[in-house]
């Protein structure tokens, strides 16, 4: 419990109370206007030798705002009542406008050049678009991404100084040509009644929806959303070679709840990556006919939640490393998931869970193993409803699996309690695995779309910005936290808090009382300032989500955690609450950044050695929470998104995961931070589906410090120490990608840890690693288990207290190295003799 300060709390709030069950107060008048007042083309194909490094830089931002300075004394308005009264948050229902499309934009861009009259929020039918399924709309889509110079050529406005929302009310949107959205845009549609953009039968082109960026390597693409539409294309030809979207982008986006509608047996694709990039997560995402649904080009993924049917196949992978399919239901396929890439690229694991097949003839195609090859295409299928139509698995054009998998999986390199200490090749072994209840919905491990709200009217809905009496300004130079922490705390189980595009500078602890609902909008900031967070000895949390025992609802969507300066002792987000239900407490599409952008001092100091303390943590789940967290990127910036400074900079930790409750991590990444990226220290009922890390670029040999410096290792936060490591080992005195230390039912799967450095150039370990260790298992464990495990350029894959179990050299595969199954401390133990074509293991 660290972190939060409760006679500050009461200080702010006065009497208000912050319970689940608080209402409006009923002497309050509402205005009568409260409905709205108050409220060059890059190709990404590297094979397993392949040494990628990103690109170092983003789009310059050549239109800096240098008027805009956030360590400018702060402005801090005066209040002496509490927020005007609001409405009751009930029931809801659909009968109604989506609030977002009528609640007041007032969402600015702080950092530009004339930002505050910046257009953030553009309804394509301002810009002549009809939604009448008759006029062609594609250039006055074309012109609403274009507006206020956004454009080809990098715009001049940064990867993140030219945010806007092309929004779409319900319509059917005819288009004969491609639309090219850039960096910072955000596609989204009415989810009442999805708007449909549908591809003309003389569709110019063979691609409806152009994501990525042209002008920014498909690895850069970040802060990009499409949500809320149906996306047709059945009218352009069958036999037509067709791709609704492109889809090559990286972390810190999202697409979901959108409808891929194609022909039945065409040659047409849903989404696609041709252009590769780090991905994180997609989900609730439909497809109907076509050839293929989605074609996966891309380091690592998490896909949630998608249904395919009749597409021939659901999910072709060209190439990843890192794959996690959850939830995913096939119906009238050929087949499932197709790992064998044509013989081309490289695919490291697929781990497919709590999914359903019926009338498909394979549900994945992979290529043959056996026990002396590498572990490239380890599968583990975890909970698979299949019928009798097909066959589960086909290995090199050979079945050798059928029907259902009720338990577990695994064909690739597995390390069983009483295996051989060198692990064991699997060739279709069945693991009598079990999970904890604590974390099942129907039998299934819980899962949750990102919530719209579409059920509440705009009345429901306070725009933090335009609160009578109570300014709250999101311009990157004011002070907001005394007003931001009112209005929580009054809205708390009264509306729904929509916070504009902006940058909302705090110099002190915002409190998100039990009965919060926050929405950002592209990616809404939350920025720290302030002495308050500058002692690292005692830090202090920027964003703090209930206290500890409390019970209720606090849900977190599109928004972004950042520091306006070197703050050292500055915790990002802690969650100490727990919900009544699962994902009553939950975070979705938001994000973290340290550095790397315009409006934080961050970019500009620490651009030398010694790596400057930036940041204390980024995210922690305390003991006492429960949470549901989809869609999350813990980014220390290693370039600069708005510019050309050097960033060379140091935050202590990534994600710090303590909860006994039942915590859910779907499609996280956590990258760069010194110590490490996640930490599970005595946590219990923990669901990790893909994680993806790498280490901060200038660690290892010839880098300016050595972890856990320039920081002390804080055993108040269980920080790890480095014991293990000499005092002048470099590569041993790096991050760990992930530390577990104690705790109970732990579910792993899919990890992808990537290094790719030694300070910022050639790896110079063993055999031409970049790092000793990549990640440990402390404290004896009970149920864990960790499926897919891939590493790139760590010697030693996994240590348990301090010995050496899994190497790279022992476990070649993926992009350098693979382990499917580490179950030694699982409880599981290994009947060694075969039983038909699998080897049985039973829970002990």
């Amino acid at each position: 419990m660290h972190g939060f300060n409760p006679s500050l709390l009461l200080a702010i709030l006065g009497t208000v109370s912050i319970g689940q069950g608080q209402t409006a107060d009923p002497s309050a008048s509402i205005p009568p206007d409260a409905s709205t007042a108050l409220y060059p083309a890059f190709t990404y194909t590297p094979s397993v030798d392949a040494d990628y490094k990103p690109h170092p830089q983003g789009i310059p931002l050549s239109h800096l705002n240098h008027s805009i300075n956030p360590l400018s004394p702060l402005l801090l308005p005066a209040v002496s009542n509490s927020p005007p009264g609001l409405p009751t948050l009930g029931s809801g229902s659909n009968q109604h406008p989506y609030w977002y499309e009528e609640i007041t934009h007032n969402g600015i861009s702080p950092f530009i050049t004339n930002g505050s009259e910046w257009k953030v929020f553009r309804n394509v039918k301002d810009y002549g678009a009809k939604g009448d399924g008759v006029t062609d709309d594609a250039t006055a889509i074309q012109a609403a991404i274009n507006d206020g110079g956004r454009g080809p050529g990098g715009n001049g406005l940064g990867t993140t100084g030219a945010p806007a929302v092309i929004y779409f009310p319900t319509g059917t949107y005819l288009m004969g040509v491609p639309v090219q959205s850039y960096v910072d845009t955000f596609l989204i549609g009415n989810p009442i009644n999805r708007p449909t953009l549908i591809a003309s039968s003389s569709f110019v082109g063979t691609t409806l929806l152009f994501m990525k960026d042209p002008d920014l390597d498909s690895t850069i693409n970040f802060y990009i959303g499409v949500k809320n539409l149906v996306l047709d294309s059945t009218k352009v030809s069958s036999g037509t070679t067709f791709t609704i979207m492109d889809w090559s982008v990286s972390q810190g986006t999202q697409l979901t709840n959108v409808l891929f509608k194609m022909p039945p047996a065409s040659k047409h694709t849903g989404v696609s990556t041709p252009e590769g990039g780090s991905g994180t997560y997609m989900g609730n995402l439909d497809f109907t006919g076509g050839n293929i649904g989605i074609n996966m080009n891309n380091q690592q993924y998490s896909i949630k939640d998608c249904t395919f049917d009749g597409t021939t196949t659901g999910i072709f992978i060209t190439h990843g490393f890192d794959l996690v399919f959850q939830g995913i239901e096939f119906t009238n396929c050929e087949i499932g998931v197709d790992a064998t890439n044509g013989g081309m690229g490289n695919v490291g694991s697929v781990a497919l869970i709590d999914s359903v097949a019926a009338k498909t003839q394979t549900v994945i195609k992979t290529k043959s193993q056996n026990a002396t090859t590498a572990g490239d295409d380890s599968i583990v299928i975890d909970n698979l409803r299949s019928d009798s139509f097909g066959n589960t698995v086909v290995a090199g054009g050979v079945p050798i699996l059928k029907g259902s998998v009720p338990k577990t999986w695994v064909y690739g390199k597995a390390y069983a309690q009483n295996g051989p200490l060198a692990g064991a090749h699997d060739l279709g072994t069945t693991y009598q695995t079990s999970r904890s209840p604590a974390l099942l919905s129907g039998g299934k491990f819980f899962t949750m779309a990102p919530p719209t709200y579409q059920q509440f009217s705009v009345n429901q809905v306070v725009n933090i910005k335009t609160v009578k009496g109570f300014p709250v300004h999101g311009d990157g130079q004011t002070d907001d936290t005394h007003n931001i922490n009112l209005i929580l705390a009054r809205n708390a189980g009264s509306a729904i808090t929509f916070f504009p595009a902006g940058t909302y500078l705090v110099s002190n602890t915002i409190f998100v009382p039990p009965g919060s609902r926050i929405v950002g909008e592209t990616l809404s900031a939350i920025s720290a300032i302030g002495s308050r967070f500058s002692n690292a000895n005692n830090p202090t949390t920027m964003v703090q989500v209930g206290f500890p025992g409390e019970i209720g609802v606090a849900q977190i969507s599109d928004m972004l955690f950042t520091i306006a300066d070197v703050l050292p002792g500055c915790i990002l987000l802690q969650v100490n609450m727990a919900g009544a239900s699962q994902g009553d407490v939950g975070i979705w599409n938001s994000h973290f950044r340290v550095g790397g952008a315009a409006g934080s001092a961050v970019e500009t100091k620490c651009q030398s050695a010694p790596p400057c303390k930036s940041a204390f943590l980024l995210l922690h789940l305390t003991p006492f929470s429960s949470a549901y967290i989809e869609d999350m990127w813990g980014w220390t910036a290693d370039h600069d998104l708005d510019g050309n400074f050097n960033q060379l900079i140091s935050t202590g930790r990534g994600a710090l995961v303590e909860s006994i409750r039942g915590t859910w991590l779907i499609g996280t990444a956590f990258e760069h931070q010194t110590l490490y990226q996640y930490n599970l220290v005595d946590a219990s009922n923990v669901f990790i589906g893909m994680q993806q890390s790498e280490t901060p670029y200038w660690q290892g040999t010839g880098g300016p410090a050595q972890a856990p410096a320039p920081w002390t290792s804080n055993l108040l936060y269980a920080d790890p120490t480095f014991s293990n490591c000499k005092s002048n080992d470099p590569n041993c005195r790096m991050a760990w990608y992930q530390r577990i230390v104690g705790g109970s039912n732990l579910y792993v799967y899919g990890s992808g840890f990537w290094t790719f450095f030694n300070d910022l150039g050639t790896c110079l370990g063993t055999n031409g690693t970049c790092q000793n260790n990549a990640v440990e298992i402390v404290a004896n464990p009970r149920q864990l288990f960790w499926w897919n495990l891939n590493t790139k350029g760590c010697e030693n894959v996994l240590l348990d207290d301090g010995v050496v179990l899994e190497t790279r050299n022992n476990n070649p595969g993926s992009w350098d190295a693979v382990v499917a199954a580490t179950l030694t401390h699982s409880g599981i133990l290994v009947r060694r003799a075969l039983n038909g074509m699998t080897r049985r293991a039973w829970q002990a």
